[in-house]
């Protein structure tokens, strides 16, 4: 049989023979069956977050552009993209080796002979001439070190590349949760210069009414203190406002086109309404817990490594080619050459392999106890959304039900007061109270906007647009 074809057989058989790495087996998830299930939890309707693309889970046409800017431009997940391109270009080192190397070498030498040397007793000059091609190394892989290494390698990429998903996951949420704190933040402005107005307004009243005697100079005091308390508040909720602009940026990265935001006159559409599914069929295409896996699975294959180790490695070296003492016979019949080479390396004792086998499976376990930590992670993130799903639409229903009631608590006050009736404690009581409860409201649709952001995020909501 010739050569090429023993080689032949050794690649097929190499590259599909076992390993000695333990077979793997996913962790049982220490979670329970079900969500949880209570008075602060209601079952939402809607799709599944990984079936549902983020285009499809945010319909507000601002913040569609604003995210896809972000995925084009953010540094941290161009930082994550490189990462993946790393982990890719290692996995094909790693499954190079199991396949020779071939390569080729030339050589040329003049050698002069003294006489005393020479079967011909005459000082004579020598050439020689070289051309070989073959493998310069290759080792069998008889026991699947290589291919241990390659498959570790590989479970890197998979993990790296989910570790992608994740900060693209992470990026989508965040820039949605930005964009709605900017819109709440330019509403609550709203409401305080609309407050410093009505301040300004009922001090004007107030100094008319001290003007004539029908006002107390500590009324009049009061409502300055109004005025500019107020107007402490709008330097600070411009400042906000200036300040979520730009940390949006920041997450877009690149200057912010002020065409992408809404105007104040612009009703915000808020995100979809999602199902959270089973645990067990959603938890476990988080691209968290798929990277946590991943990592286990490469420390099931670095065993395989470590077991490798303490077996013979086997290495073979072929070269053919052709060498003549004259370059113009190089290649003509009888020039031909050809070296077969082999080597055996046989461990007897070495007590850093067995510890490096041991350090191994220890990694094992504790890759199990991250992959596991991660769900149980997973499925308290997703328990403390849903409670906060379950509750807070009635809240917001509760609190606009209270800041119309303060409205006209407010309105029939302030008419009292102008006739005379109540006190201008009562008018400043009755503002402070319609004041904090518009800011609650505010922030409450806020929450709920972000509620949905962070159950999509942490439901492991698709990535793809």
């Amino acid at each position: 049989m010739k050569l090429q074809s023993i080689l032949t057989i050794l690649t097929i058989f190499i590259t599909t023979s076992c390993t000695l790495a333990p077979h793997y087996e996913r962790p049982f998830a220490p979670i329970p069956a079900s969500w949880p299930e209570g008075e602060a939890y209601k079952t939402p309707s809607g799709s599944i977050a990984t079936d549902l693309t983020w285009k499809d889970f945010f319909p507000d046409k601002h913040l569609q552009k604003l995210i896809e800017l972000a995925l084009q431009n953010n540094r941290d997940l161009k930082l994550a993209s490189m990462n993946v391109e790393r982990a890719r270009a290692l996995y094909g080192v790693h499954r190079a080796e199991l396949f020779p190397s071939v390569g080729g070498t030339t050589s040329v030498g003049i050698q002069r002979k003294a006489a005393e040397l020479s079967s011909t007793g005459e000082p004579k000059i020598e050439n020689t001439y070289s051309l070989n091609v073959g493998i310069t190394s290759w080792e069998l892989d008889f026991f699947g070190r290589i291919r241990s290494l390659e498959k570790a390698a590989l479970e890197d990429y998979l993990a790296t590349e989910e570790a992608q998903r994740s900060v693209q996951l992470s990026l989508i949420s965040s820039v949605a949760q930005a964009y709605y704190t900017f819109i709440a933040d330019r509403e609550a402005l709203s409401l305080a210069r609309s407050t410093l107005k009505t301040q300004e307004e009922i001090y004007n009243l107030i100094n008319r009414r001290f003007t004539v005697g029908l006002a107390t100079e500590i009324d009049r005091r009061r409502a300055e203190t109004q005025v500019e308390s107020a107007k402490t508040e709008v330097a600070r909720l411009v400042r906000q406002v200036a300040q979520d602009k730009n940390a949006l940026q920041l997450l877009v990265g690149i200057p912010l086109p002020d065409a992408l935001l809404p105007d104040g006159n612009l009703e915000v559409e808020p995100p979809g309404e999602i199902s959270p599914g089973l645990p067990s069929e959603v938890l476990l295409r988080r691209p968290d817990v798929l990277t946590a896996e991943h990592r286990l699975k490469v420390a099931y294959a670095n065993i395989g490594v470590a077991r490798a180790a303490l077996f013979p490695r086997i290495s073979l070296t072929n070269t053919v080619g052709a060498a003549s003492n004259e370059l113009t016979g190089l290649f003509s019949g009888g020039s031909g050459t050809w070296v077969f080479g082999s080597g055996l390396t046989i461990p007897i004792f070495d007590a850093r392999s067995w510890a490096a086998l041991r350090v191994t499976k220890v990694d094992r376990e504790i890759a199990i106890v991250q992959y596991e930590k991660a769900i149980q992670g997973a499925f308290r993130e997703v328990a403390d959304e849903l409670a906060l799903k379950g509750t807070v639409d009635e809240e917001v229903k509760s609190q606009e039900a209270l800041v119309k009631a303060l409205k006209e608590t407010y309105k029939l006050t302030l008419m009292r007061y102008e006739k005379g009736i109540e006190s201008y404690l009562s008018v400043l009581d009755a503002q402070r109270s319609l004041y904090a409860a518009e800011q609650k409201l505010i922030s409450l649709r806020l929450s709920r906007n972000a509620n949905r952001v962070r159950l999509y995020a942490v439901l492991g909501g698709g990535v793809k647009p």
